[in-house]
């Protein structure tokens, strides 16, 4: 069994969370660490056996002993650290969104075919066995009318940014909701509502954005950023919505709506669960209609197992892209992210 030696960039929150599930992948080794400072680059380290430490992307990237390298720092970053790393010959595994703007994850591709290397956006929602699953079960209830998808999550940081922006509290405003990191709901949560349809449905023909922002102080002067927002897509024949926040909460399911049924997940950010209704005789209600069936398949050990297994599986096929997470849905999903920013009036540095 080779396994695929892999450099971590970032040292935060979600490279945490992501070696855990990246560690139960058996062809998978943390080979190094790199952060701005050396000293959380060793605490990192430390935390999870990673004996070699660099502060510098370039000097990581061009280290023999290193195949892959996997980006976990804040949106705005992703571009430039992708090219230098693709640039040395390294495979990349960046977490979503994959760049700042749809121009960027275009210049990130084009690097990547120039480099046979391959990139790949971090994005669990489509790689998870209960979404794959249901993938390959649509064809068997016709065809799809309407998706649905929701993810709003009440952020842990949105009471400290009120406090910021009332002048409460003097913290910088986190990256998540900091336009200059290419932050808000939109890159932060909406992507994976919108990724999944992408995915399955492919870019949508129409966009309308309806979102609510707020104004927060960066570098000087104050910047729009999006928490909230409920966009509707057209497609041919059928149409579809999405709903995230990170100033409220949902148990909503994901439903695709076909004219042989229905197919639902139990959440679209990672899916633990899967139902399907065939479509019935018409109801009234004095009758309860055809019953749910059960399709769930189970989860992956870790729900960021599947992030690995996908990535270390196209790259050991001689493949240069995923399936599901390809160049074309990154982008794709970029472009549409883009009209709903444009919308709302957020706007990014990467943009200008």
């Amino acid at each position: 069994m080779e396994r695929m030696r892999f450099g971590i960039v970032g040292t935060g929150r979600i490279s945490d969370w992501v070696l855990k599930g990246a560690v139960m992948e058996p062809r998978f080794e943390a080979a190094a660490v790199c952060s701005r400072s050396e000293e959380k680059a060793r605490e990192f380290g430390a935390r999870h056996g990673i004996g070699k430490t660099y502060t510098s992307v370039e000097e990581m990237a061009a280290d023999p002993q290193i195949d892959a390298i996997y980006i976990g720092t804040p949106n705005h970053t992703h571009h430039d650290l992708a090219i230098a790393c693709m640039k040395q010959g390294k495979h990349v595994m960046c977490e979503k969104p994959l760049a700042s703007n749809a121009r960027e994850a275009e210049e990130m591709a084009a690097v990547a075919r120039e480099n046979g290397v391959v990139l790949m956006e971090a994005m669990i929602s489509t790689l998870s066995p209960n979404f794959r699953n249901v993938q390959g079960k649509l064809p068997e209830i016709g065809t799809p009318r309407h998706y649905n998808a929701a993810f709003c999550q009440y952020s842990s940081k949105i009471d400290m940014l009120r406090r910021i922006v009332s002048g409460e509290e003097s913290a910088p405003v986190p990256s998540s909701f900091n336009p200059d990191c290419s932050g808000g709901a939109t890159q932060d949560i909406g992507i994976y509502t919108i990724y999944p349809m992408v995915t399955l449905f492919g870019e949508p023909s129409s966009v309308k954005a309806d979102a609510v922002t707020m104004e927060v102080p960066v570098g000087g002067e104050m910047k729009k950023i999006d928490i909230h927002c409920t966009a509707q897509f057209s497609y041919p024949g059928m149409t579809a919505s999405v709903t995230y926040s990170k100033i409220a909460d949902s148990r909503l399911r994901t439903e695709i709506t076909c004219d042989g049924g229905i197919i639902s997940l139990d959440q679209i950010h990672i899916s633990h669960g899967a139902e399907m209704i065939r479509r019935g005789a018409p109801t009234s209600g004095r009758t309860s209609g055809p019953q749910s069936v059960d399709i769930s398949v189970p989860c992956d050990a870790d729900e960021y197992l599947c992030e690995f297994t996908e990535f270390i599986d196209v790259v050991q096929s001689g493949a240069r892209e995923s399936v599901n997470n390809s160049l074309a849905n990154s982008i794709s999903t970029a472009r549409v992210i883009d009209e709903i920013r444009r919308q709302a009036g957020v706007i990014f540095p990467a943009d200008l």
